[in-house]
């Protein structure tokens, strides 16, 4: 916008508000309100011709690129990758012949469906889609005439009421007589414009009426018979269809049961449908402190040094004092122990022993199964409901806790069990 079109908006401003609230005397026109209203609807019914129709012709397009994209991606899915990738002769066929078979006839066919219904699909771009976007242009050209001849009204209104203020004065000074007669000039003028603009639209709208009834409604009719062109081709193109994969007379849902078979209890019957993430982490990072600084360590560490078990003192030792780990390999020999430090020493644990089972004392903490969990996993604790299972550690964040029952010790969640009191 102009500075001068802007300094001209500022100055209709009032006068608009008056319009809007219905304040004020205001010039009306039932002629062109109603040639306005019909131009309205001419404008709307246009324009929703010429959406629908490249929708439509969008759709058809797309439709017809996605089957054959849908086909080519079953193919894949018939014929997985297998063997070496560089080597043909590597290959082991663990592939679907008929169903590949069947993907390759599909695309075909929808790709000389696709190239027969491209002169219709050209004919609808040609005869509805660009005369519609022709006429809303010209429809966009009337539009612009019709928003300067309100704004005109608005000018006319403006000027009428400036020389009513004055008109209307009963002492009116010498100075309000000269802004009265300057303000029916210009009342003069306004209504000159908007004389021109008013009178040119009123008598050339119905002129528009009548061109329009003679071509948008052709359209319409054109449209829905080249929709029933389309529509009867696809049809007949699919009804003919000779793919004995497809098996077109059986009932939709029962043929899709029949080809699935059991698949869904064998993939459910897999334990990677059933991982989640928290808590397999979790245990992942509970069967590191466990076992992993032992790894670390070498062969000949007992147990991981990490973990909370391996902190307490064995009977008959004193505070501070340390176990000897046991050492094991080729060619080793057991240093002598007497019989009775044997006795009362701990029971050292061997290398391939899963878990460790810390002896039972009177501080030990202990929880009681509330529900029977049996182990997913390696590692996993089993136990059943009312089990007394001796609580060796339940720091980690997930709620999955290390215990002790039966002599072994696994991992298990936190919400199976409840806390003994002491």
């Amino acid at each position: 916008m102009s500075f001068k079109g802007f300094t001209k908006a500022v100055a209709r401003a009032p006068q608009s508000f008056k319009q809007k609230m219905n304040m004020g005397q205001q010039t009306v026109d039932p002629v062109y309100e109603d040639a306005d209203r019909r131009f309205k609807e001419l404008e709307a019914e246009t324009k929703k011709l010429s959406d629908e129709s490249k929708r439509y012709f969008n759709a058809v397009n797309g439709m017809l690129q996605h089957q054959i994209g849908f086909s080519k991606a079953m193919s894949e899915i018939f014929k997985p990758i297998s063997g070496k990738m560089s080597d043909p002769n590597a290959a082991v066929p663990e592939d679907n012949p008929e169903g590949i078979e069947a993907s390759e006839q599909y695309s075909s066919i929808v790709a000389e469906l696709q190239a027969t219904l491209k002169p219709d699909l050209t004919l609808i771009d040609e005869k509805i889609v660009k005369p519609a976007q022709e006429l809303l242009n010209i429809i966009g050209y009337i539009r612009k005439m019709s928003t300067k001849r309100n704004h005109k009204k608005l000018d006319l209104d403006r000027s009428l009421s400036t020389f009513n203020k004055y008109d209307q004065k009963e002492k009116p000074t010498p100075k309000d007589e000269e802004k009265k007669y300057k303000a029916e000039a210009q009342v003069a003028v306004m209504q000159q414009e908007y004389d021109y603009y008013n009178d040119m639209l009123k008598n050339e709208l119905p002129i528009l009426f009548q061109l329009e009834s003679e071509f948008v409604k052709p359209l319409f009719v054109s449209f829905y018979y080249m929709q029933l062109n389309i529509f009867y081709t696809l049809y007949n193109k699919f009804q003919d269809m000779k793919i004995p994969y497809f098996d077109l007379e059986t009932d939709i849902v029962e043929a899709f049961t029949a080809k699935r078979g059991n698949i869904e209890e064998q993939t459910d019957a897999l334990t990677i449908t059933h991982f989640k993430i928290g808590y397999s982490k979790a245990k992942l990072d509970l069967t590191r402190r466990r076992y992993g600084a032992g790894d670390a360590s070498g062969p000949g560490s007992p147990r991981s040094p990490g973990s909370p078990v391996s902190q307490l003192p064995a009977y008959g030792q004193t505070y501070g004092q340390t176990e000897q780990p046991q050492q094991y390999g080729f060619d080793q020999k057991q240093p002598y122990q007497p019989a009775a430090a044997t006795a009362y020493s701990s029971v050292p644990t061997t290398a391939t022993q899963a878990s460790y089972t810390p002896a039972t004392s009177a501080g030990a903490e202990t929880c009681t199964a509330i529900y029977d969990y049996t182990a997913q996993t390696d590692g996993d604790l089993t136990f059943p409901a009312g089990a007394i299972i001796q609580v060796v550690d339940r720091s980690d964040a997930a709620g999955w806790w290390v215990g002790v029952y039966n002599g072994v010790q696994g991992v298990f969640p936190g919400n199976y069990v409840e806390l003994s009191k002491q």
